[in-house]
């Protein structure tokens, strides 16, 4: 579906040079008495390459028609995921270059959505937060409050965080996947 280039808009997914890319930044600029143009940062969702280009406002660009479908992550064998489709319960495979970051929170029985291209996945989207237990931490010291100075903490999938001082080795955190972020602890 072909739309003019000043429909660009953030988190869309075009079709450029044959490849799906997302929009992550971009900036509509008239200079002067020159044509308008867009200037975009785009991010290549086969390669992971990051980019920019400049779109004239005359320029048509097409949106990609991408498919969203909800799976199950069943476990890690080597370097592949192996995730089920909870509708169809068709299996299918991801290895470490095509989740990126996102591989060292996977945890068995995890939902996620799995972004579509022509029938292959090519990207995932973590849940807001998960729930997991400190294996490992610094002792909990007495004066410690919400605002003081934070301590790493190991989490039982691997993961090192910062977490405040009050938190103990063995109790439930709430951590943000996308930016490794403490959010709270865990009401069971």
């Amino acid at each position: 579906m072909a739309m003019p280039a000043t429909q660009i808009r953030r988190g869309m997914v075009l079709v450029f040079e044959g490849n799906p890319c997302r929009v992550i930044e971009f900036r509509h600029h008239t200079p002067g008495n020159l044509r308008a143009m867009v200037q975009a940062k785009l991010k290549n969702l086969k390669t992971g390459a990051n980019f920019e280009h400049r779109f004239r406002a005359a320029d048509s660009i097409e949106k990609a028609s991408m498919e969203t479908q909800e799976l199950e992550f069943l476990y890690k064998g080597g370097d592949t995921y192996h995730f089920m489709n909870i509708v169809n319960y068709e299996q299918l495979e991801m290895d470490d270059e095509m989740l990126g970051d996102n591989a060292q929170w996977m945890q068995p029985g995890m939902k996620i959505l799995a972004e579509y291209y022509d029938g292959r996945p090519i990207g995932i989207d973590l849940p807001q937060y998960l729930v997991l237990k400190i294996t490992e931490t610094a002792p909990v010291m007495k004066t410690a409050t919400k605002n003081a100075s934070s301590k790493p903490a190991m989490l039982e999938n691997g993961v090192s965080v910062n977490v405040p001082e009050f938190i103990a080795t063995g109790e439930r955190v709430r951590v943000n996947p996308t930016t490794g972020e403490y959010l709270d602890r865990a009401k069971d």
